[in-house]
């Protein structure tokens, strides 16, 4: 998720003669090391596991009422050493029950009677109703019969709820007809090594951690709506007259846009197998965090494909899903498309993982498995910046399931460095800054917290700076420190190690360190854990024989590259770069030197993506 720019801005190599540092590892972590299940090499341990579960789900949803319902069965896996004798739910619907804790206010005509179940089994045995009784968004079901390690334990129920019309969290209606349905079945709460079942609610704005899981999923709306969903569409034949059909086949197979359902299609109003009152959708998806699904009757359909994986010639769809009024939504395909090739092809330069990314015109700045609700923007600039941050979360924390409710920088800050990277080679002209004046100005402030703070801990100010922009500028350093090429193979060794499972912090740390073949942890300590500030300050400038001498002094305790750009008396111009391998030492200071033969008007320390809470020493003028 992207907080909106106006929300934003209100709130090595070591020596040898050296020991290696070593990160504070916590009780928490250390005991994963001493179970087996992670290790400090960056790899998952002997006895790692996670537990897993197919749904088999058939909900209804009628866009008139906005009423969900539904049932789900659900085969979930022990993979846990553990006999577990209750299972916890997460009912996410319930943030808009009444009397719900919530992070922020919410219309009273949103709040209502919350998800009801009905109908629970847990294997084969019904559950009285007197053991369903949420806490709101966590629900706990005690097992007769303890679910054996090893075992799988098999559940169904019926569930129900209104989808909000307002208070649009993620979730909800878009506008009359058109809706994103997020969140909307129960789901077995994670089980893990670390902290055994996720017990945080859901409070709105820390996010989600869910476990990978196989979905096959029936959705019945009215005809003429369209729906669509985290997954493969499998009956595209049943549901869309055969002209939709086929045009949607010709998209997966052609690098062109095609334009599926278009403006007068709309019009003709003969897309949906128009026979029946309602037409059921199904998809399905393999090893997915989560399903979601939308629908509308009068947004156009606009889609494309590219090969993402040259050694299969996999392709991966990619569509636009919008308001044909929103103009801004016209160039959103491109955007869209472009985003899917530079992941492929550049950063982080790794096969799209996924068969479809369907953009959907909706009121908000989220991402899910194969699917984005994005809002409408003012700018091209915002239009591209919003799309590329968005589907950049297919990496994280989709592909590496990340526990984004304590830990939201290990899917943000990697979302926020991928809108920096990508965004410039959509359109070169863009010089994207998200996050860096908000950072500059409160680091080290009361509302600044070191980033490794749990993001359950924190609030406004310090939960933004902690889950886009500081992260986001951690990842950049150290991919200007290794170089493109053994970044993207550190960066690799941590895909590679975690894809499909649940890393934490510091097995993101030790891959990247055993991938890179360096010890980082400097920078990580001085980044990630501790407080601090960057501030840097033009020292000295001193005339040598052969050009200039440049003390750039770093008066923060913040490492940042120096970026120093040289004004000539002709007015010309050079830049000198140095990465923030010359704070390694723990020196305050380095001498830059400048070789030129002209004479220097001015230097100037800074560049966008460098921030320096205090600007004012950064310039050298020459004495005339």
């Amino acid at each position: 998720m992207k907080f909106p720019a106006l929300l934003a801005a209100s709130l090595l190599l070591l020596p040898l003669t050296l020991p290696a540092q070593q990160l504070p590892v916590s009780r928490t972590i250390r005991a994963t090391y001493d179970k087996g299940t992670r290790a400090e090499n960056g790899l998952p341990g002997p006895k790692y596991w996670q537990n897993s579960a197919d749904y088999k789900i058939k909900v209804r949803f009628d866009p008139a009422t906005r009423r969900v319902s539904g049932t789900a069965a659900i085969a979930y896996r022990n993979a846990s050493p553990d006999s577990l004798r209750q299972v916890w739910f997460k009912l996410y619907p319930n943030l808009y029950q009444k009397g719900a804790p919530r992070a922020s206010g919410m219309s009273p005509e949103d709040v209502g009677e919350g998800m009801q179940l009905t109908n629970f089994t847990l294997n084969g045995q019904a559950v009285p109703a007197a053991d369903l009784r949420p806490s709101f968004t966590n629900l706990v079901v005690p097992a007769r019969k303890a679910i054996a390690p090893g075992h799988t334990a098999q559940m169904t129920v019926d569930f129900a709820y209104t989808l909000n019309a307002g208070s649009h969290m993620r979730t909800g209606q878009v506008e009359p007809n058109a809706d994103f349905v997020a969140y909307f079945f129960p789901r077995v709460a994670v089980y893990d090594d670390i902290d055994g079942w996720n017990r945080n609610p859901y409070l709105g704005s820390q996010e989600f951690y869910n476990d990978f899981a196989n979905f096959s999923v029936d959705i019945t709306v009215p005809k003429n709506f369209v729906v669509w969903a985290t997954g493969d569409l499998t009956n595209a034949d049943q549901v869309l007259t055969k002209k939709y059909a086929q045009r949607l086949r010709q998209a997966e197979t052609q690098d062109r846009i095609t334009s599926i359902i278009t403006e007068a299609d709309l019009k003709a109003g003969n897309i949906t197998a128009t026979q029946k009152p309602e037409n059921t959708w199904h998809f399905e998806a393999k090893n997915v965090t989560d399903f979601v699904f939308a629908t509308t009757d009068h947004y156009v359909w606009q889609s494309s494909s590219l090969v993402v994986d040259p050694a299969t010639k996999r392709r991966t769809r990619v569509d636009a899903v919008y308001n044909p009024q929103h103009k801004d939504y016209a160039e959103v395909i491109d955007f869209a498309r472009k985003t899917v090739e530079a992941m492929s092809y550049t950063f982080p330069k790794w096969p799209y993982p996924y068969s479809h990314e369907t953009i959907f015109d909706g009121l908000d700045q989220m991402e899910y498995p194969m699917m984005v609700n994005d809002n409408p923007t003012e700018t091209r600039e915002d239009g591209i910046t919003l799309t590329v941050h968005e589907i950049f979360h297919t990496m994280f924390p989709f592909y590496l399931g990340t526990n984004e409710t304590k830990y939201g920088w290990m899917d943000e800050g990697w979302a926020t460095m991928g809108e920096w990277i990508i965004s410039g080679m959509i359109d070169p002209k863009l010089d994207d800054n998200y996050g860096i004046a908000p950072y500059a100005a409160g680091a080290d402030t009361e509302a600044d917290l070191p980033i490794m703070t749990l993001s359950t801990q924190q609030t406004g100010t310090a939960f933004y700076l902690n889950s886009y922009p500081k992260p986001g500028l951690g990842y950049l350093y150290v991919q200007d420190l290794l170089g493109d090429e053994l970044f993207t193979k550190a960066l690799h060794t941590y895909i590679r190690n975690w894809q499909g499972k649940h890393p934490m912090p510091h097995d993101f740390f030790n891959a990247m360190n055993a991938g890179a073949g360096r010890n980082l942890d400097w920078f990580w300590q001085r980044w990630f854990f501790d407080g601090g500030y960057p501030d840097l300050a033009i020292q000295q400038v001193t005339k040598t024989a052969t050009g200039y001498d440049v003390v750039v002094e770093s008066k923060g305790t913040k490492p940042v590259p120096v970026d120093l750009t040289i004004t000539f008396a002709d007015n010309s111009t050079a830049k000198v770069h140095r990465t923030i391998a010359v704070w390694e030492s723990g020196a305050k200071t380095v001498t830059v030197p400048v070789p030129t033969t002209k004479a220097a008007q001015q230097m100037k320390l800074g560049a966008t993506l460098v921030p320096d809470s205090f600007p004012k020493d950064n310039v050298w003028v020459a004495v005339k």
